[in-house]
Parts: structure tokens; sequence; C-alpha cells
């Protein structure tokens, strides 16, 4: 089993029922130290980023995923992201996808 955090277009569920062919549960949850790029990926995506400011946070979404559910995922964010495992509020420890 997989903890996804996510803060974009993977919060989406017709983009979940395309992805993973389900609906994914998940809940709420926050990433300390990072903060909303300006720049977008292809202009129009969201991406984050380190920052130094340890208090700024990315609010978001937490969800399980099994194997191929996360294999899914890293093909459906390409290689502009790389996926990196981080610690949530929350205190999950899990995989999100910044910029490559």
């Amino acid at each position: 089993m997989h903890y996804l955090f996510t803060y974009g277009t993977l919060q989406d569920r017709s983009i979940q029922l395309q992805v993973f062919e389900r609906l994914l549960n998940g809940s709420k949850d926050g990433l300390m130290g990072f903060r909303i790029s300006e720049e977008k990926i292809f202009g129009r995506y969201p991406v984050i980023e380190p920052t130094e400011n340890k208090n700024q946070q990315v609010n978001g979404t937490v969800y399980e995923l099994i194997d191929e559910e996360l294999a899914k995922a890293d093909q459906y964010e390409g290689s502009a992201y790389k996926k990196i495992k981080v610690d949530l509020i929350s205190g999950v420890s899990a995989w999100v996808y910044v910029k490559a």
C-alpha cells in the first residue's frame, strides 16, 4: 500500500475515473516547507516546490493506492514531474509529485 499526496488534478473525480478507473477515498492533509510554484507545467498544471520558509504549507488530499495504481499515477504525471517521499502534517509518509 502507498500513500499519495495530491494538490492538483488528481483530486478531480473525473481524472480519478480516467486514471484509476475508480473514485479514490482520501483525507485532507498538508505538506510543510513547500509552496505552489508560480510556474505551471505546460503553462497549465500546478506544481509544488520546496521553500526556505518551513512554515509555508501546501494543502491537499492524501490517498491510499496499490502498486498498480501508483504506476498509473506515474504514467499520468509523465516526465515533467518526479515523485519524492515526504512526511505530511498528519505524520503520514507519502509520495508527492514535484517539478522534474
